[in-house]
């Protein structure tokens, strides 16, 4: 593939909530790994000092994406006006923090709260449709505003009734209708959602901005059943020129782990995870 593909590694990967605190380690962990670049899960932009984490990507020469983490209280399809000005509230702090950081992409399943799935008539999903189009065209131009574009990831349907797959996220990127509208695809969501990986990623053409992997199981990428042929091909036909990212969770964090349903870990470390998933990303895509 092309030598402008970089590779990253989620936050999440090692610890929850992402904090000063855990900067200079993780950041310094992450360049001697090899990866090219960090994606920074903001879950409490109060926990996070600007200028530290802007040093230390200066320091370890790493590039970064932003990633949201989207509650309950983080919902722009909620019937509650409070709770989607707050939604826009952390969206506006993220960008800023984007543009402080350099950071082109802000990522995440930002239409609706993680976790939101239920069966509701037609009527109200076409509402709560409806409310993510609008809202997340007053997003997207908060971000044209500073130089940043939204990437905008389906979930499975045990996480979202809303947007699942690269269909769906392709037509709400449509009637969003705003060009800093686009597209993160993340292969956990994939592996459960779509019929072939490789047309998924055709589908979302030159709108997809990052695309984060793991095996189909949230394991190390090259230890499951995923398809990464297909991943080869379906990025190798679009040109794709951004980060490949890892990202799954630590299960040293028990409400993290409890909430994403990781209940064993899937390396003897998360460095070894981190480690043996980008030596085989780097053998699989760099051919």
């Amino acid at each position: 593939m092309s030598v402008n593909i970089k590779y990253g590694a989620s936050t999440w990967l090692w610890t929850s909530p992402f904090q000063t605190s855990s900067v200079e380690e993780l950041f310094s962990k992450i360049s001697a790994l090899g990866f090219d670049a960090v994606e920074i899960a903001v879950e409490d932009p109060s926990l996070v000092d600007v200028e530290t984490v802007r040093l230390a990507l200066q320091k370890y020469k790493l590039k970064a994406v932003v990633c949201g983490a989207f509650s309950t209280s983080r919902d722009l399809t909620s019937e509650d006006p409070d709770v989607r000005q707050n939604c826009f509230k952390y969206i506006e702090t993220c960008l800023d923090l984007c543009v402080s950081w350099g950071v082109s992409i802000f990522a995440g399943p930002m239409y609706s709260a993680v976790g939101k799935a239920r069966m509701v008539p037609p009527e109200q999903r076409e509402k709560e449709w409806q409310l993510a189009v609008i809202n997340l065209r007053i997003a997207a131009e908060m971000a044209k505003s500073r130089g940043v574009r939204l990437a905008i990831e389906p979930l499975n349907r045990f996480e979202s009734d809303l947007v699942n797959t690269a269909e769906d996220v392709l037509r709400l990127i449509k009637d969003i209708n705003h060009p800093s509208a686009g597209i993160l695809l993340d292969g956990f969501h994939m592996a459960i959602e779509e019929r072939n990986i490789e047309t998924a990623i055709r589908l979302a053409g030159d709108r997809l901005l990052h695309l984060q992997v793991s095996e189909n199981y949230r394991g190390s990428p090259g230890t499951g059943q995923t398809p990464w042929d297909s991943y080869k091909a379906g990025l190798e036909a679009i040109n794709y020129q951004g980060i490949i990212s890892i990202e799954s969770f630590t299960p040293a964090n028990q409400d993290l782990a409890a909430a994403v349903c990781i209940w064993r870990p899937f390396a003897d470390s998360q460095d070894d995870f981190a480690r043996e998933g980008l030596e085989f990303l780097k053998s699989h895509f760099n051919k």
